[in-house]
């Protein structure tokens, strides 16, 4: 009887169109705009719609890296392997891990606002009772937990379900909210520039915030060795997720600027758009965009969870972290160990949430916490495509401005926010997002003096990568044995 490790993942379980829903699902429209519009306006005030637009720029260099690199790799642990194979196999595990730490932090950061979102379709009284809402986010999490288990498929179909309702009612009420007449203020041109922000780090603190409310659509990557097609599939995947939550999010940004006073923002920052739903359709108008927050922060703890326990596959398997993690169950062809592990520390994590603070303070402090790690593993990533496309940069302008020059903008963009932002976070922010970042020096250092062949890579270079379909059949070896299965292919760039 051969080990679970032999066993590879559920290939081909995920179509385009799957696809493309995971990637708007991994981003969480109507999560991000309820539990971090309060903290992106403390940051810069009316510029809330201008620290989205000049953030998706860059945000779309990032994702182009991925599309590149998703064509020429194809890999679970996906900027884990592509960093470790262009730049430094150290660089990659920390791009790995810096997506674990962020993820696992945000299981309380998404189940909080679950919990409390649920207990205010019944109670509004109950939604800011942090204890409860940590009972019943906990609840929601195990559900999603045991959907992640049963496989890729079972994960789509209720993916589907759960954004299709999310993302009708955001557009009824993005509608809503054009037509409405009574204003707070008036429209302005100046709040897409850079008038408002309170200088280079006002913006910084804002663009990490926007960091935040895109993260999430490289969920596609992740799954790549489950995806039909996925060396193309993944990426573009990945870039229309980018361009659909863009849209929702300047016209529910631009929206509060309109409708909302300060005040009323301020009152309410753990779901700014229950509020809003209020004043566009007074009576039930609330209660829908919390049934619409509530799926969508449900729907988001399901794409973490597949990014997390997908990296930590990957990491088991390469042997630069236990082993176990890389065994898949029989049935379900999910990273089930990875699963179990991360089930368990995101439940310790709930219990020790409670002696934080209010739901609020502990959404403020995870959210520019996890924006710190996230700028870390996408500028790596932005790198990363670079290297790999360096011998064909040069052969169109088309290969020189989205293979390369735009990554590396996007890359250069997210590790200035990292270091210009540092000044102005709380303390529990920065010890949170470093000391999550430096607590991987120490599986990294030790899994390197035990020889993992992670740490020997075949390099990845485009003008060996390969046009067609590739999904490992066997993970039980290191890494090395999979990389030279890249080696001498022609690239479709």
């Amino acid at each position: 009887m051969s080990d679970n490790r032999d066993r590879g993942l559920q290939a081909n379980a995920l179509g385009m169109f799957d696809t493309v829903v995971m990637a708007v699902a991994g981003s969480a429209p109507a999560y991000s705009l309820a539990a971090t519009t309060a903290v992106l306006v403390g940051a810069v005030g009316l510029a809330s719609p201008a620290a989205l637009l000049w953030c998706a720029i860059p945000m779309l260099g990032i994702a182009l890296a991925y599309n590149y690199l998703g064509r020429i790799d194809v890999n679970a642990g996906a900027s884990y392997s592509w960093v470790g194979r262009t730049l430094h196999p150290f660089l990659g595990f920390i791009s790995g891990w810096a997506l674990v730490v962020s993820a696992t932090i945000f299981m309380v950061a998404g189940s909080l606002p679950a919990g409390s979102m649920t207990l205010s379709l019944f109670d509004e009284g109950l939604a800011e009772n942090t204890a409860l809402a940590t009972v019943v986010g906990a609840a929601w999490f195990l559900v999603m937990l045991f959907v992640v288990l049963g496989g890729a498929r079972l994960t789509v179909r209720a993916q589907l379900i759960m954004s299709g309702v999310e993302l009708v009612i955001l557009a009824v009420f993005a509608v809503g909210a054009l037509l409405h007449s009574d204003q707070a203020r008036p429209f302005d041109w100046s709040w897409l520039g850079f008038s408002h922000f309170d200088g280079v780090s006002g913006f910084a603190s804002g663009a990490l915030v926007a960091a935040f409310y895109y993260w999430g659509w490289d969920v596609t990557s992740n799954l790549s060795e489950e995806t039909r097609n996925s060396r193309r599939t993944t990426g573009l995947a990945g870039l229309i997720g980018v361009g659909v939550v863009f849209l929702l999010f300047e016209v529910f940004t631009i929206a509060v600027n309109i409708i909302l006073t300060s005040k009323q923002i301020e009152e309410n920052d753990a779901n700014v758009l229950a509020v809003l739903g209020e004043e566009v359709m007074p009576g039930w108008g609330g209660k829908l965009l919390i049934l619409a927050v509530m799926l969508s922060t449900i729907a988001t703890l399901e794409t973490t969870l597949i990014q997390v326990t997908r990296s930590l596959f990957a990491m088991g398997r390469d042997r630069t972290m236990p082993n176990a993690l890389g065994r898949v169950h029989r049935r379900w062809n999910t990273p089930y160990i990875a699963i179990g592990v991360v089930g368990a520390v995101a439940l310790m994590m709930f219990v020790a949430s409670n002696s934080l603070g209010t739901i609020g303070e502990i959404l403020s402090d995870a959210i520019s916490a996890i924006g710190l790690q996230i700028a870390v593993y996408y500028g790596l990533t932005g790198v990363a495509v670079v290297v790999a496309y360096r011998k064909m940069l040069l052969k169109s302008p088309a290969n020189f401005l989205f293979g390369g020059l735009w990554p590396l903008l996007g890359a250069v963009f997210m590790f200035w926010i990292f270091f210009e932002s540092l000044g102005d976070l709380s303390t529990a922010s920065i010890v949170i997002g470093l000391g999550g970042l430096a607590a991987g020096l120490i599986p990294m250092l030790w899994y390197w003096k035990q020889g993992s062949g992670y740490y020997r890579p075949a390099k990845l270079d485009a003008t060996r990568a390969i046009e067609a379909d590739y999904v490992p059949d066997v993970y039980a070896d290191a890494v090395t044995d999979q990389s030279r299965a890249h080696e001498g292919m022609s690239t479709d760039f």
